[in-house]
């Protein structure tokens, strides 16, 4: 009997099973379309998450795959000009257009009777639930064959970490500094793209981490499997950004799902399908002390009353997703 833990890691582990049962990144054929050489920093979450999902939707379409990426790190980083990681079709556009570029890219595919050929976009969380919101729900109303992938780091990172409408409360940016008698980023701001997505009644809406590889690549498998618009938002934490130890990225991810502060789910025509149920329930205080744009939380004395009301849009969320089985 082959255990868990003998197959939790993504590669060596996985070849104990079948072909037909290793994660994307345990196969040796995997397209690597998202290639070594590019310059993220050290532990980039948005790295190893379009790494994850681009390579899992090369194999869901059989290589037939176009992507649209909007203005941001991943661009930045991907791509110096002259130079490019990508190994894919791949166009840059601007900072908030993304999903209207791959609206036109999959019309243009259909009017050469490339219906075989497929279309992800692709941003972060300013790009998608700030600058590029409005191009986003345009492409969510018109249902246009396309698969927007968020990768949410929580600010705007390539500018110099600057608050976005994904930046949760209490966190510190260069814009929400951590000064005066409510430091970090104020509470009741913001938006959760996810459940306006679900708002939309689009074909499929999912959230997923790169601390959970073989439910990412599944879920991008899924949405590449069906038409019209869908919409995957994936937990991409932020070494640089976030002050957290680059080793550390994959067990912050976990640290997100398990607290509740990030719930996994899929959603399909506007209603919850399915969640998956965190193995245990663990304090958020696990995972703020691992970042720095949370110290002004943990000082002398601690600020007891605000974390509170992290730990409670944490429980919200469980008991909303119904996390814990």
């Amino acid at each position: 009997m082959i255990k868990f833990y003998q197959t939790g890691t993504f590669t060596v582990g996985n070849r104990l099973l079948a072909e037909d049962q290793r994660s994307v990144q345990a196969d040796m054929h995997r397209t690597n379309s998202l290639n070594s050489g590019h310059r993220a920093c050290q532990g980039c979450g948005e790295a190893l998450g379009a790494r994850y999902a681009i390579d899992a939707a090369m194999v869901a379409t059989g290589n037939q795959l176009i992507a649209v990426n909007a203005t941001g790190c991943l661009e930045v980083f991907s791509t110096p000009y002259p130079e490019t990681s990508w190994q894919i079709p791949w166009i840059h556009s601007l900072f908030g257009n993304a999903a209207a570029v791959a609206t036109g890219v999959a019309a243009a595919q259909r009017a050469l009777g490339r219906n075989n050929v497929r279309v992800i976009a692709q941003g972060g969380d300013g790009g998608t639930t700030d600058i590029g919101f409005g191009c986003l729900s345009g492409m969510f109303e018109r249902n246009d064959d396309v698969l927007y992938i968020c990768y949410d780091n929580e600010a705007y990172m390539n500018t110099g970490v600057q608050r976005s409408s994904a930046t949760p409360p209490a966190a510190r940016t260069a814009t929400t500094p951590a000064v005066g008698p409510s430091p970090g980023n104020v509470f009741g701001t913001g938006k959760y793209v996810p459940r306006i997505a679900m708002a939309h009644r689009i074909s499929y809406v999912a959230t997923a981490s790169v601390s959970n590889l073989r439910d990412l690549e599944r879920k991008v498998k899924y949405a590449m499997g069906i038409h019209g618009a869908r919409y995957i938002h994936i937990f991409v934490p932020c070494p640089l950004g976030w002050g957290s130890a680059s080793e550390d990225t994959i067990k912050i991810a976990r640290l997100a799902v398990e607290t509740g502060l990030f719930p996994l789910f899929e959603a399909q025509d506007g209603e919850v399908t399915a969640s998956t149920p965190i193995r245990h329930k663990v304090p958020v205080t696990e995972y703020l002390k691992l970042q720095k744009r949370y110290a002004h939380l943990f000082g002398n004395p601690p600020d007891v009353g605000r974390i509170a009301r992290i730990q409670m849009m944490a429980d919200r969320n469980i008991d909303e997703f119904g996390l814990l089985q």
